[in-house]
């Protein structure tokens, strides 16, 4: 090699790899041996030296240039990076832990019977069939999945060979079944497949890779309320299940969602559907006020059964009276609102139902939320039975929605989960006068009709029951129905202000009363009564009325 030929900066290695190279031969030329020995003593070290250097140099990179890692984060191959959720007060409902998965090579095992043994002590729920299949292969595989930092610790105190341990991050929600059909549920490897975790799944993994947690519309407190509330009265009245949602009128936020029970995987309030009953008698009204076809003192014959064709519909609870339309809606007159939608026509109907959300799953961010069973003949008589809410199936999630935008002003905006609301402008059913006629007689109800059990001391709760019996094998079986009660507070006050919309539905009740003035109203009052304080309601009580003057 010729060195001139060299850049000068690299020449001072090539004359030194030279003179190394040519020692060894002027060493045994000039018969000096112990140059020989010192000369190669030295390459040894020189050889170890840069060896160490180099570990030295990897290790410190390691130590403090390597990226941290910690729960949530890509500490390990395995890491599932997804942000904690939270309800939109920073209060904590979903988070990862890591947790570790058992590998053992039993070809790396000295004793695999003593192995099972010592294993099967230190971990009880390890599966005997699953470890003794492990142990008796050829090949390192999972034995069980999930173990906790201390059951990791017990195991590897075992300090037996071919067993070994993966990390591997686990969602884990700390308030057991709360909010449990809100939430959803995450994979293993950090896609959301239920609830928020999928709908919001993009988001939520975005927030972790910044290390930020995501929030949700839902308050805790509102919601362990809701579900207090809704399985109290569910158990008590030995129920086949029941739902019950809180939304913000204004924004459409939804702070509390409950479906009971809660061990099922049924999420009732998005994906059941029923024929809701007399609570569909608020749209007929609305429908017959905001078109100009009746006013407040329009008079509807209800004194006798009402018949179309060869159906004969009757009420309830019969007045055999002629009723003014305030009062078709407190004495909850299926006759009544039969001939509103006779009246009204097919087409009209259904753009109303359209505006209300009626005939279309309701738009919210949740995968689960199911489109409704609609009629496909609008006749005379289809209609008069959708008056009552019988003849289409919504979901509860579709019943709070239009229910919002008739009560808010008349704005139909989409319900969501993410805090602060969609920010969508919304679309106008009604007229902000008919919405203001809606809240009077849905507190006319509370105050004088079937909706009494539903009334809060000072906040002013105004609703509206419904009752409905359950077809069954082509029959409708009275001893199988629902009881519902749809209801606003505060119902008074300017047309822009905050209101809350509260719907509970209680499926199946068993004992006790079946109608929704008996099962569902309460829950309502009570639910209304304990959140109030945390929405900044100011309760307002009003005095009592005079005594009348004696005249003279």
């Amino acid at each position: 090699m010729d060195a001139r030929r060299l850049v000068p900066s690299w020449r001072w290695l090539t004359e030194a790899m030279w003179w190394v190279e040519h020692s060894f031969g002027r060493a045994r030329a000039d018969a000096r041996p112990e140059e020989d020995t010192r000369v190669r003593i030295f390459l040894i070290l020189c050889v170890f030296s840069a060896i160490f250097v180099c570990l030295a140099l990897g290790a410190m990179n390691a130590a403090l240039l390597a990226p941290k890692g910690g729960v949530g984060a890509a500490s390990h191959p395995n890491a599932v990076v997804r942000a904690d959720i939270v309800d939109r007060n920073g209060a904590l409902l979903a988070t990862n832990i890591t947790h570790y998965g058992l590998y053992i090579d039993p070809r790396e095992v000295w004793d695999r019977r003593l192995a099972a043994e010592q294993i099967r002590r230190a971990l009880p729920r390890v599966s005997r069939a699953k470890l003794e299949r492990v142990l008796s292969g050829q090949r390192r595989l999972i034995v069980l999945p999930g173990l906790t930092p201390q059951e990791k610790a017990t195991v590897h105190a075992l300090a037996l060979g071919g067993v070994t341990f993966e990390p591997e991050d686990r969602r884990v929600y700390p308030l057991g079944d709360s909010a449990t059909h809100v939430l959803g549920a995450a994979d293993t490897g950090g896609q959301g497949i239920s609830g928020s975790e999928l709908a919001f799944n993009a988001d939520i993994r975005a927030a972790g890779q910044k290390g930020e947690s995501f929030p949700l519309s839902i308050d805790l407190r509102v919601q362990g309320i809701l579900e207090n509330e809704l399985g109290m009265a569910a158990s008590a009245a030995e129920a086949k299940g029941a739902v019950g949602v809180v939304a913000n009128a204004t924004t459409g936020e939804i702070l509390g969602m409950a479906s009971w029970p809660t061990t099922d995987s049924l999420n009732r309030v998005t994906s059941a559907h029923y024929e809701m009953g007399s609570v569909f008698k608020t749209f007929t009204v609305a429908i017959s006020l905001d078109t100009g076809r009746a006013d407040m003192n329009t008079l509807y014959d209800a004194s006798q059964p009402y018949m179309i064709g060869n159906r004969r519909i009757t009420d309830f609870h019969a007045t055999n009276e002629i009723l003014t339309l305030e009062e078709v809606y407190l004495h909850s007159s299926n006759i009544g609102t039969s001939r509103m939608a006779v009246e009204m026509g097919a087409d009209t109907m259904r753009e109303y139902f359209t505006r209300f959300g009626l005939l279309d799953a309701a738009p919210i961010e949740l995968h689960e939320s199911a489109r409704p069973r609609r009629p496909q003949n609008w006749a005379d008589s289809t209609r008069a039975s959708m008056s009552f809410g019988y003849g289409i199936m919504i979901t509860p999630l579709q019943m709070t929605a239009a229910t919002v935008s008739l009560v808010n002003g008349g704005v139909y905006r989409p319900l969501t989960l993410r805090r602060g609301g969609t920010n969508a402008e919304g679309r106008r059913v009604v007229s902000v006068e008919t919405s203001r006629d809606i809240r009077n007689l849905m507190r006319a109800n509370v105050l004088r009709g079937s909706g009494k059990r539903a009334d809060a001391a000072g906040l002013r709760v105004g609703g509206k029951t419904g009752s409905a019996n359950k077809l069954v094998n082509g029959r409708y079986d009275a001893s199988r129905g629902i009881g519902s009660f749809a209801s606003v507070f505060p119902a008074d006050g300017p047309d822009d202000a905050q209101r809350y919309v509260i719907f509970v539905l209680v499926d199946e009740p068993g004992v006790g009363s079946r109608q929704g003035g008996g099962v569902a109203a309460p829950v309502v009052g009570r639910v209304a009564d304990r959140i109030a304080g945390f929405l900044n309601v100011q309760r307002r009580i009003d005095p009592p009325a005079p005594a009348p003057v004696p005249t003279a």
